[in-house]
């Protein structure tokens, strides 16, 4: 099948996608309520989405970074978290479960992330976010397997100056 021919997941059985498009939501509300910001839920969020290789919802979920006032720096830092200076504990944590999650086949969520991410958020705030990505999990495979375009921009934001 070429990717024009690619069938989208989205479009071909719609009340499937609209009923993962409401356990976003639902999952959404419950972060919110257990304290999860939008930085946080966002590092998070694109993390799992570089791991994972879809770069659809890494630009969804940049935008909406950017959107939230995340600096370029910031967003840059996401993939280098553990070299970095600019997280805090609490997104330290979030980003260490965030690889737990993506690479959950490998060892599932070892005793050690568990407990130190456990030690820094709330029981509340794990169950969110422990939410957050098995939704954006999905939402990743949904796009991958559709091979979602994610073009070029243009524009004098899109393209930097030599």
């Amino acid at each position: 099948m070429t990717q024009e021919r690619r069938v989208h997941l989205s479009r071909s059985a719609r009340p499937a996608y609209d009923a993962l498009e409401a356990f976003s939501q639902t999952v959404g509300a419950l972060a919110a309520e257990a304290g999860i910001d939008e930085r946080l839920k966002e590092i998070a969020l694109i993390h799992a989405s570089q791991l994972n290789g879809c770069a659809y919802c890494v630009r969804v979920h940049v935008d909406r970074a950017v959107a939230g006032g995340m600096s370029a720096d910031e967003i840059a830092q996401i993939a280098t978290w553990r070299e970095s200076g600019v997280f805090t504990a609490r997104e330290r944590a979030a980003l260490e479960l965030t690889e737990s999650y993506v690479f959950i086949h490998e060892d599932g969520i070892s005793d050690e992330v568990y407990d130190h991410v456990g030690g820094i958020l709330t029981e509340g705030e794990y169950v969110a976010l422990s939410w957050l990505l098995v939704s954006i999990n999905a939402f990743n495979r949904v796009t991958i397997a559709g091979k979602y375009a994610v073009p070029r921009r243009h524009g004098a934001a899109a393209e930097p100056s030599a």
